[in-house]
């Protein structure tokens, strides 16, 4: 069962290129929350893992800057 996560909808609304995801530990408990590169040009790394959801967040920003600079320079 999936409980409805304010932060994570806003996360998946605001970037649209990445599948994003909470994983699980090792006992079942939630988590770091996982944004998994699904359109090339939103980011550069595959996968992107971060402890809470505003970590996750400035990290895929980050991304796009990476994205955007890595185009700019073909």
């Amino acid at each position: 069962m999936q409980i409805d996560d304010p932060a994570m909808e806003r996360l998946r609304r605001d970037f649209p290129g990445h599948h994003i995801w909470r994983s699980k530990r090792w006992d079942g408990a939630p988590g770091e929350y996982v944004a998994t590169l699904i359109d090339p040009t939103a980011g550069v790394d595959a996968t992107v893992m971060q402890p809470n959801p505003t970590a996750l967040r400035k990290a895929l920003n980050a991304e796009a800057k990476r994205a955007r600079a890595k185009d700019n320079g073909r």
